[in-house]
């Protein structure tokens, strides 16, 4: 069974930038919305990003609004999260999944509502 698969992590200063991809190779991948959820240490899993299987709908997590951007390349199958301002509390695993939709526009933030889940890659912001 194929899932997604993450890379990009790596250890960032406060205040700087890294940008996370995701490659989910399936045929079916522009049917699939997509989201990136993250765990901290200690921490339960938590939503982080969606974006709609055409890419015209994303979402966002309060925490993180206006620093980081969800986007996606159906013609690549993969999408990615753009992340700025990087703090300390951002340190976490971040997790890709895919979930397979009829929707086009419409976005999923609940860990429940998708299909399939990624390694994890590891971000961590120092301070």
């Amino acid at each position: 069974q194929v899932h997604p698969v993450e890379s990009g992590g790596g250890l960032v200063q406060a205040g700087g930038s890294l940008k996370l991809s995701c490659v989910f190779s399936v045929r079916t991948f522009s049917g699939n919305a997509m989201g990136w959820f993250r765990q901290a240490p200690g921490k339960d899993r938590e939503f982080v990003a969606c974006i709609s299987r055409s890419g015209d709908t994303t979402d966002y997590a309060d925490s993180i609004q206006g620093r980081f951007a969800i986007s996606r390349d159906n013609a690549k199958n993969m999408v990615y999260l753009q992340m700025n301002s990087l703090k300390s509390e951002d340190t976490a695993v971040y997790y890709c999944a895919a979930k397979f939709t009829l929707s086009n526009s419409r976005t999923y933030y609940r860990e429940v509502e998708y299909d399939f889940w990624g390694q994890g890659t590891q971000v961590t912001v120092s301070s």
